[in-house]
């Protein structure tokens, strides 16, 4: 998982960042584990871990939108398709 989030975003996260989101992931009921993999312990969404993701990201893809917008570029995926204003 670090390794992806280091694909991800550039940056690797220390064991105790990683391991306390998702300590605090779990105790929401958010993710749940699954079969241990040698030292590895892997996790995946539960269905309401799935729909708060998707609510989240929804959410942001809405900010990000409004954000291009309001610099004249149109979105790849727009929440609310309007004309861009022209600057």
């Amino acid at each position: 998982m670090n390794a992806a989030i280091e694909r991800l975003v550039g940056e690797r996260l220390g064991p105790g960042s990683l391991y306390g989101a998702l300590t605090q992931l779990e105790a929401k009921g958010l993710v749940e584990p699954v079969e241990e993999s040698g030292r590895q312990r892997p996790v995946q969404l539960t269905a309401e871990g799935r729909a708060v993701l998707e609510r989240e990201l929804r959410s942001m893809a809405k900010v990000a939108a409004a954000g291009l917008r309001s610099l004249g570029v149109s979105p790849a995926w727009d929440p609310h398709p309007q004309a861009c204003p022209r600057r």
